[in-house]
């Protein structure tokens, strides 16, 4: 069979496979869903074969979907790894280097990134795309980024991949947020002190949203979560306006600071900010400038 591939076309195959819809993998990818069902439908009629079938409100793969999809995910490496070489040919690094980004990691890091890769590397191109921070290895493993951001925590650690490399960038120690203007408290707490609040959370079965729970447990108690949101800038709004209380660090403050206090913790409740590439082959000079320029970029880094 002759068959001509667009690697475009795979690489929506590969997201609707990774998120189970049309609807969530045009999210992910920047597309209309109609642009994605047009994509399917098209390499659909290329390869001569269905594949999706529709279970519930999920799209599943056929056969034939899920064996284009593994190779799909061989093809995309395979072309990243070939535009990465060709850029380190000598003379200035020219590149295209897609960068996974999660809400703490697009505002606070992510613009003095490009700032600098600007400046320092003009043959650069760099972009982004939000990649959900516990998938950040995941996501450069599969080739769907070159780097991601990801964030790694004692109790929940990130799953790692043999061919992903955690590059750290920063520890960070959490404290609690409060609404600004309540009961003063004297010098930092313990988290048991917060067992009769209201906890604005993330759901469990995130890895920031076991971490605190763990610490929470530790410390005796288990948190009461009214609001159960994974957004940070909607979680220290929610905090501002006086309806619960939520773990923060500096990073995270850089989305808001107006109507919160903080209280610094007697425990120690950390994260590590994390930055994850290819083990192999080792980091092109495009991939290698990006890396610096966001480690230039981490205060306290």
């Amino acid at each position: 069979m002759d068959v001509t591939l667009d690697l475009v076309k795979l690489r929506t195959l590969v997201e609707v496979r990774d998120t189970g819809s049309m609807t969530a993998a045009a999210a992910a990818l920047g597309y209309t869903t109609g642009a994605v069902s047009q994509q399917m439908a098209a390499l659909q009629r290329t390869v001569r074969a269905g594949l999706f079938t529709q279970v519930g409100r999920r799209v599943q793969l056929t056969d034939a979907g899920s064996l284009l999809a593994d190779h799909a995910v061989e093809l995309l490496a395979l072309a990243r790894r070939t535009e990465q070489a060709l850029a380190g040919l000598p003379g200035q690094p020219r590149a295209r280097v897609l960068v996974g980004v999660f809400g703490t990691a697009a505002a606070a890091l992510l613009p003095r990134a490009l700032v600098r890769v600007r400046e320092r590397c003009p043959g650069v191109r760099l972009r982004s795309m939000e990649v959900d921070v516990d998938d950040a290895a995941s996501a450069v493993a599969a080739g769907r980024v070159d780097l991601a951001f990801g964030v790694d925590y004692p109790q929940a650690p990130i799953p790692r991949a043999p061919d992903v490399e955690l590059l750290v960038l920063v520890t960070e120690r959490f404290a609690v947020a409060v609404p600004a203007g309540g009961p003063a408290r004297e010098g930092p707490s313990s988290l048991h002190d917060f067992a009769g609040d209201a906890w604005v959370l993330p759901p469990e079965h995130t890895a920031y949203g076991r971490a605190v729970r763990m610490a929470c447990r530790r410390a005796d108690f288990e948190p009461r979560v009214d609001h159960s949101v994974t957004d940070t800038a909607s979680t220290l709004a929610l905090v501002a306006a006086g309806l619960g209380v939520a773990p923060v660090t500096d990073l995270m403050l850089t989305l808001r600071r107006e109507g919160l206090a903080t209280v610094p913790l007697t425990e120690r409740v950390e994260r590590t900010l994390v930055l994850a590439h290819r083990r192999e082959p080792a980091p092109q000079p495009g991939v290698r400038a990006v890396v610096d320029a966001i480690r230039a970029s981490v205060p306290g880094g």
